[in-house]
């Protein structure tokens, strides 16, 4: 697979034989989520949708500093928890959905060693059953 900067990405590093997410994915995904704001910042582009928002928005609705926020995307972006668009001059930001259901999908694989023990995780414990229940746009 090839990156929009055009260098060579190797998705074995990423996803197993069966296209599923490895542990140490997860855990870079989880990290990146593990600070107030850049959950907060991802929260609110997972709320906002596909078409997201500019990042000046999202720094006013969270009070987070240019520089600041800056980081924090930059960060969410790198992992690949969101993704940038540039129109005009300004850059918007939405949440890679994908990646967000592949995070979920591999957090409650085979949860409760496949007992029906959450119900909301049963509801949603396949990325068929999660995608099916998503509002169609």
């Amino acid at each position: 697979m090839t990156s929009r900067h055009g260098t060579v990405i190797d998705l074995k590093l990423y996803f197993d034989n069966n296209g599923n997410m490895e542990t140490l994915n997860a855990a870079e995904l989880l990290a990146a989520l593990g600070h107030e704001s850049r959950l907060a910042v991802f929260r609110m582009l997972v709320e906002a949708g596909p078409e997201g928002m500019n990042a000046s928005a999202i720094g006013e609705k969270l009070g987070l500093a240019p520089a600041t926020l800056s980081f924090h995307l930059a960060h969410l972006s790198r992992v690949g928890l969101i993704k940038g668009k540039q129109e005009s001059r300004f850059i918007y930001y939405s949440a890679d959905y994908g990646a967000m259901d592949d995070l979920l999908a591999f957090l409650t694989h085979n949860c409760c060693q496949g007992n029906a023990c959450l119900p909301k995780t049963a509801a949603t414990d396949t990325t068929a059953k999660r995608r099916s229940q998503s509002p169609k746009t």
